[in-house]
């Protein structure tokens, strides 16, 4: 472990504890984990999006003084509707598709990248006391539910294999002096690399009007952006990181903007219709032809294998798993399949039923924790041609289905009419005409609510911007 060496320009800045190279056990662990972050995020999106991102993703990555290499590091588009980036030790860098829409110039990406590697140069996950669990179905369940589920209801793995920890590799809660310092590598990264130093500032900024916005919409959209909720308090971060930026006495203002919005432009953005999405309160899915609605008041994210809803009445996951045409012996296997090996499932009876026309079967267990016991329940779904569904609804001892009860019974089929009409968002990037204005432009975005705010939001403007014609900017249109 060495001290990174400070480039001239960043002579003023304090120095930060950095390692100087990719050992072959992080490279060894990284191809490992590689395939299952894939997995966990939809895959890598393909494209020429993806070859650009993967360009400066490198460029930036070799400033760290892990590799000089470029091709030792790999940078992956990640398919996904959610705001995110990471990285892990042995050169992996990621980025959503949504998180580079909400950008606006190159500097912005590679900042958000750098601050990335910056984690992994410092160490950041090796120092944490323990890894965070993933913040997909909710960091409220998993503080809720502390510990293994003890007795003997075998049900010790419920919580990592029902409720998706996922690869227990992102969404890393640092400490605020872990993203300080990750901020600050991002910054000098930026820096040395001939970028704008400032422009990791801006898009924090972004990100807090990105939280702002999805606030306001909480129920039509996701909640709190992940790379925004687990990189906490983002308005002191802004005016922190434009300190930061000056101090590095850099005159570089490459911003790369046109570069960056021509590469951006047809980015799919929001749910892949090929994954199900998600309007309002409703689920949508035109290959799986099914759809269903979450109570008021719960959030949804949209993930490869899973659709999670959440809520402070429960948590519930929405997916599939193998079927011989026995439904309550796919009930049963879910729950084994949650109790883990060795596990060993309560008796009880499954109860039968018909939703909307739909052969469904359901079974609660209780299971307990160190300071309470929880009511888990399988409620499952049988579409034919082999084909079954399920809810995993964790509520609180004695409410069974509870507030979910809605849910369950809002399963329906789609037409194949329905289905077909489900159409992907994409960003698309537009030159301003004579007469242009924010609010002419925003009508053009392809959402029923939150039209404007959407619009400057994702372009860094407000209401008050004046558009000059030639300038380019970005709608997102069916």
């Amino acid at each position: 472990m060495t001290l990174a060496a400070a480039p001239s320009v960043l002579g003023q800045q304090r120095a930060i504890r950095t390692v100087s190279s990719i050992s072959a056990q992080d490279k060894a662990a990284g191809a490992k984990q590689h395939p299952e972050l894939l997995a966990e995020f939809g895959g890598a999106y393909a494209g020429s999006q993806a070859r650009y991102v993967e360009g400066v993703g490198r460029r930036i990555a070799v400033q760290s003084g892990l590799s000089n290499a470029q091709s030792d590091f790999t940078v992956t588009l990640l398919n996904s509707p959610v705001n995110n980036a990471f990285a892990i030790p042995g050169g992996y860098v990621y980025v959503t598709r949504q998180l580079m829409a909400l950008m606006n110039d190159e500097a912005e990406l590679a900042g958000v990248l750098g601050h990335e590697v910056g984690h992994v140069a410092a160490q950041h996950g090796q120092r944490r006391q323990q890894a965070a669990q993933r913040n997909a179905i909710g960091g409220a369940l998993l503080q809720v539910l502390t510990g293994a589920l003890l007795g003997d209801s075998g049900f010790a793995g419920l919580l990592q294999k029902g409720i998706g920890t996922g690869t227990q590799l992102l969404t890393l809660k640092f400490s605020r002096t872990q993203e300080y310092e990750a901020d600050d590598l991002g910054i000098r990264y930026l820096a040395s690399g001939g970028y704008d130093p400032r422009a990791l500032s801006d898009m924090l900024a972004s990100l807090a009007a990105q939280s702002s916005l999805d606030a306001r919409v909480a129920g039509s959209a996701r909640s709190m952006p992940e790379w925004a909720s687990t990189h906490p308090d983002p308005a002191s971060r802004v005016t922190r990181a434009a300190r930061q930026a000056t101090a590095t006495r850099a005159t570089s203002t490459v911003r790369n903007r046109e570069a960056f919005l021509a590469a951006l432009d047809g980015v799919l953005y929001g749910d892949d219709p090929k994954q199900g999405v998600i309007e309002g309160n409703r689920f949508r899915h035109p290959d799986l032809r099914l759809t269903f609605t979450a109570p008021n008041g719960f959030g949804m994210e949209n993930g490869t294998d899973a659709v999670s809803v959440t809520g402070s009445g429960g948590q519930a996951q929405f997916g599939a798993a193998r079927y011989a045409g026995d439904l309550s012996a796919y009930v049963d296997s879910v729950l084994a399949g949650l109790a883990g090996e060795g596990g060993r499932v309560p008796e009880g009876q499954i109860n039968r039923t018909t939703v909307n026309g739909l052969p469904a079967a359901w079974r609660t267990v209780r299971a307990s924790t160190q300071s309470q016991q929880v009511d888990a329940t399988v409620f499952a779904y049988d579409f034919g041609g082999g084909r079954a569904y399920h809810f995993l609804l964790l509520t609180p001892a004695g409410s069974g289905i509870g507030p979910f009860t809605p849910m369950v019974q809002s399963v329906q089929r789609l037409s194949a009419q329905e289905a077909a009409a489900i159409k992907p968002r994409r960003v698309r990037v537009v030159t301003v005409k004579g007469g242009d204005t924010v609010q002419s432009l925003a009508r053009q975005m392809a959402y029923t609510d939150n039209q404007l705010d959407r619009f400057l939001t994702i372009n860094a403007l407000s209401q008050q911007s004046v558009l000059r014609p030639g300038q380019k900017v970005k709608v997102v249109s069916w």
